[in-house]
């Protein structure tokens, strides 16, 4: 195993379905008419998890939550952390402060009433908290969350603050301060400029050969000396999804491209890193 820093692994916790490559093809009042596949595929997560004795971070949208108390329960029961994802996987971006609020509130008070715990940390749909909708850390914040993972350090059509730090660290804001851990990327040298690659999850996770994401993520920790943040979804490790039809070509390549290595990926991973919940690398980092 990979030195001895701890590392962060975390699920979204949403169906095929609920996706923002999908958002133009599926109207969100149709979730319901679609069959779910976000239950089974969870719990074989969880099961992956305790062969390889890993605790991790579930972002659990308030929508399957409200569908599904007895996966949350079973969550918690395992002895992972429940975070939140919001409710309707909406853009922040795209909501106003006040409906923001509403969507956060009611996803939170969801986990919380099923899991009978406080909920800590929050991370956006499609990491959709970028240099427009900064102002959702102040509602983070007054809300009663210590850490958020929303900020991607990349460039990206939809997402991302290119030059945001890399790596966990306080924000301040006007209401208090807040935990950022953002998804993990490589820091790629080339003349005149320097790029972040993203390569710690999701359609990353599964373009990329392992043998590149295992050595960037060992460059992380040994040469930067700071922890790596994985995320996947359960959607990631079911290439027998159904297809949805009418989706753009792009929705359709960063939705389906590589879906039957996610599982194998993941496994190495895990058995390759040390990983653990994302409240304890932030508890651990603070420690030292």
């Amino acid at each position: 195993m990979n030195g001895s820093l701890l590392n962060a692994m975390t699920i979204d916790v949403e169906d095929y379905y609920h996706v923002t490559a999908f958002s133009q093809c599926i109207d969100r009042c149709e979730w319901d008419s679609y069959t779910p596949r976000v239950a089974d595929n969870t719990l074989r997560l969880l099961d992956l998890l305790d062969q390889n004795e890993v605790s991790a971070t579930f972002f659990v949208l308030g929508w399957v939550a409200e569908r599904n108390p007895e996966l949350v329960r079973e969550i918690v029961q395992r002895g992972h952390e429940l975070a939140c994802h919001g409710y309707s996987h909406e853009l922040i971006y795209k909501q106003t402060a006040g409906e923001f609020r509403e969507d956060l509130h009611r996803a939170k008070s969801l986990l919380e009433d099923m899991a009978g715990a406080a909920v800590h940390g929050y991370r956006a749909p499609s990491y959709s908290i970028t240099a427009r909708s900064l102002w959702a850390l102040d509602i983070l914040i007054e809300e009663g969350f210590e850490y958020d993972s929303s900020i991607f350090p990349v460039h990206h059509d939809t997402y991302g603050i290119p030059d945001a730090k890399r790596f966990p660290h306080v924000i301040e804001r006007r209401c208090g301060t807040i935990l950022e851990f953002p998804p993990t990327t490589f820091r790629l040298s080339l003349p005149g400029k320097c790029l972040h690659v993203p390569i710690s999850g999701g359609g990353y996770l599964r373009l990329f050969p392992l043998q590149l994401i295992r050595k960037a993520l060992r460059h992380v920790n040994g040469k930067e000396g700071q922890p790596v943040s994985v995320y996947v979804h359960p959607w990631e490790i079911d290439p027998e999804q159904p297809r949805v039809k009418g989706a753009p070509a792009k929705s359709r390549f960063r939705h389906y491209v590589n879906l039957d290595t996610t599982e194998s990926k993941v496994c190495r991973l895990l058995s390759e890193f040390r990983f653990a919940r994302m409240c304890d690398v932030l508890a651990a980092m603070d420690a030292n």
